[in-house]
């Protein structure tokens, strides 16, 4: 399919030059800039890509892969940055490698959300990861691709973030080879993945941005009304680990395939809610096939009219409501993080899955590529 789109593209390019057509309706209308965003203790040079189309703006970082700020215009076309952040490299180096990091904006890997007792076992082998969620491994343990310097480069419409992961990285077995393309296309952010390796493993590459679509720090997000196209979750034990059930959304606050408001149910008396402290739990999104980019959620906040709709290739999705803010941080421009100041979606396989056999595999083999497209887009009524 590449080859042949790669023929037609310089077909049509021929095609037009001979006419003596305009072409500059090929070139990419996004603006992309790079500059300087600071430097690490060890004194390796940090970037920060600017995308901008219109009203619309992403600006993402080399640390990391952060999304560290997102504006978009609201009904009456102002325009608010919509993501949880720091100002300066410095507070997101510092709190990406304390106890409690919220993983502001960050890329995941190499196993996004949770495997249970830190462990697994892959081809007969059992692997041990660092624990840092009590017993369990939380998105890659207390080193994993949030705090890493990742190489950029400027692309058509975006960046390309590249990571070499080598064989026994947070005790993850191959030489993984991991590329990431943000790209701003309308008011559009696009997230590719892709990644190859040279010995077994498994893989769970997700993105951890907090929204709050009245504007970072404005408040809690109770009142925004959400869609979840996912008639199941994989419900789990006290410790969030999933019990390997498929449980039907029906009847329970988790169900949200028609809207409701975030903060309508999330105080039920319920086990899974008592648990999570909150909404913190996997959706079986109602997938239209393996590969096909598919609707998994969409986020109307009443007070500005905006809109976000995310839609992915992945199997599942983690909402998540902040329930573990707790007031203590300081964002951007000095705003407090309060509880349920944001919410997450993060597009993923399910949490656990290399101990789940009937879950869909995230064991990545050599000779096979890992790929996934995740889009979230921005609109207002």
């Amino acid at each position: 399919m590449r080859e042949i789109s790669a023929v037609f593209f310089k077909n049509a390019v021929a095609m037009i030059l001979c006419l003596g057509m305009s072409t500059t309706f090929l070139e990419a209308k996004t603006n992309v800039t790079k500059q300087d965003f600071g430097k690490m203790p060890d004194g390796t040079a940090i970037d920060v890509f600017t995308l901008s189309e219109g009203k619309v703006e992403a600006r993402i970082i080399t640390y990391g892969g952060i999304v560290i700020s997102l504006k978009v215009p609201d009904k009456s076309g102002k325009v608010d940055d919509i993501v949880l952040g720091f100002d300066n490299l410095d507070q997101y180096v510092t709190t990406s490698n304390a106890p409690g990091n919220p993983f502001f904006g960050a890329l995941i890997g190499r196993y996004g959300n949770r495997i249970g007792n830190a462990t697994f076992k892959l081809e007969g082998k059992e692997y041990h990861v660092p624990a840092n969620d009590g017993k369990n491994s939380l998105h890659g343990g207390p080193h994993g691709f949030n705090n890493v310097v990742w190489k950029g480069k400027q692309i058509p419409n975006g960046v390309e973030l590249t990571y070499l992961s080598k064989d026994g990285e947070a005790g993850y077995p191959g030489n993984l080879n991991v590329t990431v393309r943000y790209t701003l296309v309308g008011s559009a952010l696009h997230i590719d993945y892709s990644a190859t390796t040279d010995k077994a493993t498994v893989l769970n590459l997700t993105n951890h941005s907090y929204f709050n679509l009245a504007g970072q720090g404005n408040g809690d997000i109770l009142s925004h009304e959400l869609t979840l196209h996912a008639s199941k979750t994989t419900p789990v034990d006290s410790t969030l680990i999933p019990t390997g059930e498929l449980r039907p959304v029906a009847g329970t606050p988790f169900d949200f395939l028609k809207p409701h408001r975030i903060g309508e149910r999330i105080e039920a008396d319920d086990e899974q809610i008592r648990f999570g402290k909150g909404y913190d739990h996997n959706w079986v999104i109602d997938s239209q096939g393996p590969g096909k980019l598919t609707p998994a959620a969409e986020v109307y906040e009443p007070t500005t009219g905006r809109v976000l709709k995310v839609s992915t290739t992945q199997p599942g999705v983690q909402f998540y409501t902040g329930n573990f803010l707790d007031g203590t941080i300081k964002g951007k421009e000095g705003k407090t993080y309060n509880r349920r100041g944001a919410f997450c979606l993060e597009t993923q396989h399910f949490p656990d899955s290399p101990n789940h056999p009937k879950f869909p595999t995230t064991e990545l083999k050599p000779g096979q590529r890992f790929h996934s497209i995740t889009e979230f887009s921005f609109s207002t009524r």
